[in-house]
């Protein structure tokens, strides 16, 4: 049960490591968004593909089926197969290119089938070296759900096409990441604190080469905010030196998913 300290701050259970994916296109700029189901009704947030990190994730038995691992350590891995899978899960677009490194031709969708079979049986190995480390987020201190999550940028692979699996995700929608924060100000959409921020950030780029290029020159810092319940409300602190140019957000009610 979460308590909460003398000073107003909450505390909770341990983080689960995750990962979430900003996949991206050009002509014009845009991020894919996926709404996902919640407690057997539709939730009108949009986030990014993602999820918890499996077990089978760190598989060495991934091995044979990776480009880009090298350098990598077994928990970095793990976060790329991760995002990789969830977005493949979500959307059903797959991040790979054939062993003999040409594009990789459009499959069929998700049809339920475990992920490093799917993999094998269409000679791919899932292209790790397209995700770029673009922010990393620790919910709050409540339980149930807490999440550690790695935010990616990946180049979305050409004639590959978004679909929905009508389980987890009802809907999806490419949009450009100032028209995402315009329909969430005037409360056309619910955006969770760290997808409202990452949305901002990526707004500073043009493109998605310069959003790469972007990521790629800054570090990545671990923004894990703190709660205290001020006025019935709840209220959201992150560090200044994350660099998302803000440092508090109010809430009505805790956020607890990790995208």
């Amino acid at each position: 049960m979460s308590t909460a300290a003398d000073d107003g701050v909450l505390a909770g259970a341990d983080p689960r490591p995750a990962a979430t994916v900003l996949l991206l296109r050009d002509d014009p700029f845009e991020v894919l968004m996926v709404r996902r189901r919640r407690g057997g009704t539709f939730s009108d947030a949009l986030v990014f593909p993602g999820g918890v990190i499996d077990t089978s994730d760190a598989d060495d038995a991934w091995l044979p089926h990776l480009a880009g691992a090298s350098g990598l350590d077994t928990e970095a891995r793990a976060a790329r197969v991760g995002a990789l899978r969830e977005t493949f899960e979500e959307a059903s677009i797959l991040v790979a290119r054939l062993a003999d490194g040409s594009r990789l031709p459009p499959g069929p969708p998700n049809d339920g089938s475990p992920f490093r079979e799917l993999v094998a049986r269409r000679g791919a190995v899932l292209a790790l070296d397209e995700l770029h480390p673009f922010g990393r987020w620790v919910t709050p201190a409540v339980e149930p759900r807490r999440f550690d999550a790695t935010f990616f940028l990946c180049r979305a692979p050409e004639g590959q096409v978004a679909r929905q699996d009508d389980g987890e995700t009802v809907g999806f929608e490419w949009a450009s990441p100032a028209e995402l924060l315009d329909r969430a100000a005037a409360g056309e959409r619910s955006l969770l604190f760290p997808t409202l921020m990452n949305l901002r950030r990526l707004a500073e780029s043009a493109d998605t080469a310069s959003a790469i290029a972007a990521a790629k020159g800054r570090p990545v810092v671990a923004v894990a905010p703190t709660a205290r319940r001020e006025d019935g409300r709840i209220v959201l602190t992150i560090p200044e030196e994350a660099g998302y140019g803000v440092t508090e957000h109010v809430i009505d009610a805790l956020q607890t998913d990790e995208r």
